[in-house]
């Protein structure tokens, strides 16, 4: 039985942050051959405030990697390292970590295996509703056990979960200080991790300061290596155009830019790591009285769409279709839209499904117009607006009529899990790591006892993500590859570009995690 997800998770599909603590990245390379600076401060942009730090949250999620560990990391071509554990098993049910010895929370305590477990426990417990923790970990019930004599946790699911050593692995740990007062874990660092937050102000900036002796980072990192910051200073930068011309005048040490900004930070001499996205993910409200219920409604309107010219505007230049639900990196990710999205004359496919028009008039069905709320916000990218309008043109040419309306994200939010009140959804995202991380947006209950706030209900991939999750880790891929063909088929929802954002450093260097997350021990200053 699938986990109960609260309804503040949906950002987790729509934004990065969430999702970074998962998945595949890239090494940033540079052309800074000037020395290292020892135990300098690196300033890095950051497009939103967080207003809390608690790694659980929907907020401090994506910025837990500098205060707290897990218990294993991925490299950047995503093979599983040690992190708080140094070895590990799993099977489908059963994950066992085996402790590093000598590992001590940020405030001297050492971290036992009943601490760990315990955090575990905590994360997962659906009572607590935690949004950030529950875009980590399983999406089955699961319980945690500690030996604290051999240093090993263990934990067992009520259910088959293929991938337990990328999920519960990953989950970042909490210290029993931050547990026994978890109010105080939004302004506030309880973990084991390479940094400590030092200073908070609402709106930021936001100061993290280095912790000494710190020697269990990932495959072993250190805080001893020559030229990693001594503090890191967070700032709200909203504006990427403004993050640009930071990093160009050195206001700023590291920011993620995206749309055309890129172009005038090429040949700068700046660190570059490219972030993979899919941009312009699109959902279709399928609830009862929708008209987008009917499949052949869906599938008409995507048939309609000039795939290359959306993929152009999305990228804003020369874009490439989108070829799968997750970006370039993520596990199992194929090359599959192409030939499973439907391709029919879409005039054709209206009038078989009873839709009809006169002359130049709007289609009609039953005495009903085929009307389309067609919402999404620049808050997510400053292309979609404009791609949205591409589509709004399409369908408004084929008879639809189509209201198009662009919204703050808490806006665009609230319709999707709260109101109902959209047809189609554009929105913008690195996707999930892992094949699993769709499941609860594409079958299940609804809001506000689910996150399926299209309302999908796909047979076949029901029973193929059944089969998938009882396949080990990756063994399962063709299978999870067959689910997401069954939901392109039927037209239960569009990814419209591979699109990549960039992470910029301005005399650094670093490593990225999928959606864009810094290895803050890969950090490194120079001259």
């Amino acid at each position: 039985m699938p986990r109960r997800f609260p309804p503040v998770a949906p950002a987790a599909l729509l934004t990065a942050s969430a999702v970074a603590l998962s998945g595949c990245g890239g090494v940033a390379g540079s052309s800074t051959t000037t020395p290292l600076v020892d135990r300098g401060t690196v300033r890095i942009a950051e497009s939103s405030e967080t207003p809390s730090f608690d790694p659980y949250s929907t907020f401090g999620a994506g910025q837990a990697r500098y205060a707290y560990d897990s218990l294993v990391n991925l490299t950047p071509d995503g093979t599983v390292v040690s992190g708080l554990a140094s070895s590990w098993q799993a099977t489908t049910t059963t994950a066992t970590f085996t402790l590093r010895p000598g590992i001590t929370c940020s405030d001297g305590t050492t971290l036992t295996a009943s601490a760990v477990a315990r955090a575990l426990g905590y994360a997962g417990d659906p009572a607590h509703q935690l949004a950030g923790a529950q875009t980590v970990l399983p999406n089955v019930p699961f319980t945690a056990s500690a030996d604290d004599d051999a240093g090993t946790v263990s934990a067992t699911t009520a259910a088959p979960f293929p991938f337990l050593t990328r999920t519960l692995g990953l989950l970042p740990i909490v210290c029993p200080a931050g547990l026994d007062r978890p109010a105080t874990l939004e302004r506030t660092t309880q973990g084991t991790g390479p940094y400590v937050l030092t200073r908070y102000r609402p709106g930021g900036p936001y100061e993290f300061t280095v912790r000494e002796g710190y020697a269990w980072g990932p495959a072993g990192a250190t805080t001893a290596e020559p030229g990693l910051p001594a503090r890191i200073v967070l700032s709200v930068v909203p504006q990427a155009s403004t993050a640009a011309n930071l990093l160009l005048t050195g206001g700023i040490d590291i920011a993620n830019v995206n749309g055309p900004d890129r172009a005038r930070l090429t040949g700068h001499g700046l660190a570059t790591a490219d972030v993979p996205t899919v941009v312009g993910l699109t959902f279709f409200n399928q609830r009862p009285g929708r008209s987008l219920a009917d499949p052949a409604v869906r599938g008409a309107l995507v048939a309609a769409l000039d795939r290359q010219g959306l993929a152009n505007v999305a990228v804003g230049g020369v874009g490439r279709p989108a070829t799968d639900f997750g970006a370039e990196g993520a596990v199992c990710h194929a090359d599959l839209a192409a030939a499973n999205l439907p391709d029919r004359d879409a005039a054709e496919a209206l009038r078989a499904a009873g839709w009809t028009r006169t002359g130049g008039g709007p289609l009609g069905k039953d005495g009903h117009r085929l009307r389309l709320r067609l919402i999404t916000s620049a808050d997510l990218g400053p292309t979609l607006p404009p791609a949205a309008e591409l589509m709004a043109r399409a369908w408004t040419a084929l008879g639809a009529d189509v209201e198009l309306v662009t919204e703050s994200l808490p806006a665009l939010v609230n319709a999707m899990y709260r109101t109902a009140d959209f047809d189609v959804v554009v929105g913008s995202t690195p996707g999930s790591a892992l094949p699993v991380g769709f499941i609860p947006f594409f079958s299940g209950p609804t809001p506000a006892r689910g996150l399926n706030f299209a309302g999908v209900t796909n047979p076949e991939y029901d029973v193929l993500v059944a089969q998938a999750l009882r396949e080990p880790d990756t063994t399962g891929c063709g299978t999870w590859n067959r689910a997401a063909a069954a939901l392109l088929r039927a037209a239960d929802a569009l990814p419209i570009a591979d699109g990549r954002s960039t992470v910029y450093g301005y005399r650094t260097t670093f490593a990225t995690t999928f959606g864009g997350g810094l290895v803050p021990t890969s950090i490194r200053l120079h001259r």
